[in-house]
């Protein structure tokens, strides 16, 4: 008698078989496996070699979806999501309800928690975070130690370097920034 993986399982089986050799029959047999029947068409979730990749991590509730991957260390967990053709690599790490939708790449040790959205074709890198209800979108960069929170507002052409954004500064649309009013 079979029973249903939990996502427990399923990252525990995912790890073991990051660890095994590429191509190997073994690593194969895993992923292929953890492949849902009813899950092989346009609406896939969560498809180890075409949504997760390397060593990164999905669990949880959470949902790679569309082309986005997930690779490197990373990490997506909670309930967060992943969409559209983003990318999610490097250390990078989304959880919580965060959404990271569109041509948007997150890497190095970044992380989008909490609510925040990251979308458009807008990245968030460094050690920059960017959680609470925020929301990185268009071409907007994020990098640094940047603290991107509660209900900030970063679009447009805006580059951040640093500094803690908490929207009091209102919508950031464009230029380099090394903090609130302090132009890079």
């Amino acid at each position: 008698m079979s029973r249903r993986l939990t996502a427990a399982d399923r990252s525990a089986l995912i790890r073991l078989a990051s660890a095994m050799p590429v191509g190997s029959p073994e690593r194969r047999a895993i992923l292929a496996g953890l492949t849902s029947p009813s899950r092989t068409a346009a609406g896939d979730v969560n498809v180890p070699g075409r949504h997760i990749l390397d060593n990164a991590v999905v669990s949880q509730n959470a949902r790679v979806i569309d082309s986005a991957e997930v690779y490197g260390d990373a990490e997506v967990y909670g309930d967060a999501e992943v969409s559209g053709r983003a990318e999610v690599f490097d250390d990078a790490q989304v959880y919580g309800d965060a959404r990271v939708t569109g041509s948007v790449q997150v890497f190095g040790r970044a992380v989008v928690s909490g609510r925040a959205v990251v979308s458009g074709r807008a990245w968030v890198a460094g050690d920059a975070l960017v959680t609470g209800r925020a929301r990185v979108f268009d071409m907007a960069k994020v990098s640094g130690d940047a603290l991107v929170t509660s209900d900030a507002r970063i679009g447009g052409s805006a580059i951040i370097l640093g500094g803690k954004w908490d929207g009091s500064e209102g919508e950031i649309t464009s230029g380099r920034w090394k903090a609130p009013g302090v132009p890079a």
